[in-house]
């Protein structure tokens, strides 16, 4: 069992981070473009009206899938260990808290993913778009409710491996 989630789990970070990679990509390639048109535009004074629409809307779901996705990947790294409350605890104890606080990531992504199908089905119920590019705002909710609902499976995951295997977490000092 315990071999088997930790596979899923590095299956699932492998595919959240291949995400968060796209998404970082084609964020950057958006902003140089935009910023590229805008420049051109100005060297030759108007003569060339090449321009991104949409830039900043196309940017902000494109971080937002960025940061979800990257949330979800790097979820067993999340815990600031402050030695000040855990020193004179064993590593034991220590893990287990770990996988008891990460229900807390478990809880918030299933409660982003209920609320983003919720979102995604009213927009699609209603047919509400972007504002610049007209773009249908299901699909945009429904990516971003699968990407927390892999934050919250991923977490759920790494609880139980370190709550009920007792399987060191990565952490981070709080020096």
């Amino acid at each position: 069992m315990r071999s088997f989630l930790e596979r899923a789990s590095q299956w699932l970070a492998l595919l959240c981070k291949l995400v968060a990679g796209i998404a970082l990509l084609a964020l950057l390639a958006v902003t140089i473009a935009d910023v590229g048109t805008r420049y051109l535009y100005r060297l030759t004074e108007g003569a060339i009206t090449l321009r991104v629409s949409g830039s900043v809307e196309l940017v902000s779901y494109l971080m937002l899938f960025s940061l979800l996705a990257a949330m979800a990947a790097n979820v067993e790294k999340s815990q600031v260990v402050v030695e000040a409350f855990s020193h004179g605890l064993s590593p034991t104890i220590k893990n287990r808290l770990h996988g008891v606080y990460l229900l807390g990531f478990t809880a918030l992504g299933l409660i982003l993913f209920l609320g983003l199908l919720d979102s995604a089905s009213a927009a699609a119920r209603h047919g509400e778009v972007t504002q610049d590019l007209r773009l249908p705002m299901g699909p945009i909710y429904s990516a971003a409710a699968g990407l927390s609902l892999l934050l919250g499976l991923r977490s759920l995951v790494h609880a139980v491996l370190s709550a009920v295997f007792g399987v060191e977490g990565e952490v981070s000092s709080g020096d």
